[in-house]
C-alpha cells in the first residue's frame, strides 16, 4: 500500500511558475514509476510527466515539453513538479500518481492550478 499526500496549487499569473510536491509513504520498488496527471474542466485526464525510481528516466507530454520538469527528493520521499511559464491552458486539477510493480495505482488527493491571464 501506498499513500501519496500532495500540496503546492494556487493561484499564478500567465508566465509564472509553482511547484507540486508529492509525499509519498508506505512499501515501494525500484521497479516503480511516478507521474503527475492533469484534468481540466471537460476533459480527459492528461499524463503531462512521468519518472523512474530507479534510473530517473523521464518523459513528458508534448503541452509541457520543455516547461515543466519532474524530478525526486529520494531522502525526503517526495517527488515534484516544477512548472515554469505557465499559461491559461494549464489550469487544471494536477494528480500525482504512483504506479507499483507497474500494476497498482496509488493517487494524491489532487491539487487545483488556475493560471489567469
Amino acid at each position: 500500500q501506498v499513500q501519496l499526500i500532495e500540496s503546492g496549487g494556487g493561484l499564478v499569473q500567465s508566465g509564472g511558475s509553482l511547484r507540486l510536491s508529492c509525499v509519498v509513504s508506505g512499501s515501494t520498488s525500484s521497479s516503480d514509476m511516478m507521474n503527475w496527471y492533469r484534468q481540466a474542466p471537460g476533459k480527459e485526464r492528461e499524463n503531462v510527466a512521468v519518472m523512474s525510481v530507479s534510473n530517473s528516466y523521464t518523459a513528458y507530454a508534448d503541452s509541457v515539453k520543455g516547461r515543466f520538469t519532474i524530478s525526486k527528493d529520494n531522502a525526503k520521499n517526495t517527488f515534484y513538479l516544477q512548472m515554469n511559464s505557465l499559461r491559461p491552458e494549464d489550469t487544471a486539477i494536477y494528480y500525482c500518481n504512483y504506479r507499483l510493480r507497474g500494476t497498482f495505482n496509488f493517487w494524491g488527493q489532487g491539487t487545483q492550478v488556475t493560471v489567469s491571464s
